[in-house]
């Protein structure tokens, strides 16, 4: 732990006390931590874009290119309402599109972001024709996202579950089924049947249903069963109830028994090292597979779990490798935003606002510098994504991924 995280140096939630500086009774944030906010975001924005112009030109990706740059933009856009930053947006996803590898087809690591971001910015500048031209394009790479004998994996960063969220973006930023929820059964189906083929061949685990990346069975968010997990518990993404209950509800209790005693969870099966607290791999990427599960279940246990992840966190989520979304506590702070969302306990928004705090000193705490410094998941632009979206936190999602 040592090696991987600063000791937490702020005391926890200690009632209305605590938090006067930061929000009110109501969970309003205070006029003085807002201008906080505005202030760091407006100050690590031009950082930012002067860092950017040394940037590599040929990473379409949302994960360290052009595209997170867009996503960026478009969030602050729709945050503030401001049409200067929806024009970044366009000048960033136009970037983006220039270099589409075709070869990944998720929304982080592949061509289906972009694809799913310039739909959504040509959407809102009213260019409608441009818009639906990127969705047709989306759309093309269905087929071979469903196809069970190809060799996609399941995961988020590099297969079928990436590209779901990418459909369900569209969906979602534009307020309507403008993609068919026929489309995202159909992956949820595919994902579904190859759980259910390695869990049967491997035999590696009760769970029923058992997925693989690179030859590991992972555990955590980005490359692992909770990713996984989290998406099948999605009423809204296909996966009936009867399906639910018999092959999801099982295969999360299978994660819940791999929980150390330290309340985290390894980032593979098998593994007994309790080192990670990272989104990829850890508590702070769990956390939203034991929510949805406490949502969809109304088992106690899983909300139990949850609040371990959240402390977890707490204790061990102020990391050295950084202040990003995937390995940062920026993106360790969205599980306090999720479970704030989903009780109301003020405890959770103050951590929150704390984890804030620890980014407005951006760079002054010896932390290593991400190879993508200021890229949306390793760097900056994730930083300033979560301070923004703390202006308003009961409206705030882990952004790639939470739905």
């Amino acid at each position: 732990m040592e090696s991987r995280a600063f000791r937490n140096p702020y005391p926890d939630y200690e009632g209305p006390a605590s938090t006067q500086r930061l929000f009110d009774s109501a969970g309003n944030l205070t006029s003085d931590f807002i201008q906080q906010l505005q202030s760091k975001i407006s100050e690590l924005l031009q950082q930012m874009e002067n860092g950017l112009i040394k940037g590599d030109e040929t990473d379409c990706t949302s994960y360290t290119g052009w595209a997170g740059i867009a996503l960026l933009y478009l969030h602050l856009h729709n945050i503030y309402g401001d049409q200067s930053f929806l024009q970044k947006a366009l000048q960033y996803i136009n970037k983006s599109l220039k270099c589409l590898t075709g070869r990944v087809v998720t929304f982080l690591c592949g061509d289906a972001g972009p694809l799913a971001i310039a739909a959504v910015v040509y959407h809102k500048l009213q260019r409608t024709q441009e818009s639906d031209t990127y969705i047709n394009q989306l759309l093309q790479l269905h087929q071979s996202v469903v196809k069970l004998n190809s060799r996609l994996p399941d995961e988020m960063l590099y297969g079928r579950m990436g590209y779901l969220y990418a459909l369900s973006f569209v969906n979602d930023q534009f307020g309507t089924e403008k993609i068919s929820l026929q489309y995202m059964k159909q992956i949820c189906d595919a994902v579904i049947s190859s759980g259910e083929k390695l869990s049967s061949r491997k035999r590696v685990s009760k769970s029923p249903l058992m997925y693989e990346w690179y030859q590991e069975y992972y555990v955590g968010a980005a490359h692992g069963l909770a990713g996984i997990y989290y998406f099948l518990m999605q009423p809204e993404l296909g996966v009936d109830q009867d399906t639910a209950v018999k092959l999801v509800k099982p295969s999360v209790d299978y994660v819940c028994q791999l929980k150390f005693s330290s309340g985290n969870y390894p980032p593979c099966i098998g593994e007994s090292r309790d080192n990670l607290v990272h989104w990829c791999h850890g508590s702070p990427g769990v956390i939203y597979m034991l929510i949805q599960a406490y949502k969809i279940f109304k088992e106690e246990r899983y909300l139990q779990d949850a609040y371990d992840c959240a402390e977890v966190i707490w204790h061990r989520g102020l990391l050295k490798k950084g202040y990003g979304l995937c390995h940062g506590p920026a993106g360790n702070a969205y599980g306090f935003l999720a479970m704030y969302n989903l009780t109301g306990d003020k405890k959770y928004l103050y951590r929150a606002c704390k984890f804030a705090e620890w980014c407005f000193d951006y760079g002054k705490h010896g932390c290593r510098t991400p190879d993508s410094p200021f890229s949306l998941f390793e760097g900056m632009a994730g930083t300033i994504y979560f301070l923004a979206d703390l202006l308003q936190p009961r409206k705030a999602k882990f952004p790639a991924f939470e739905v």
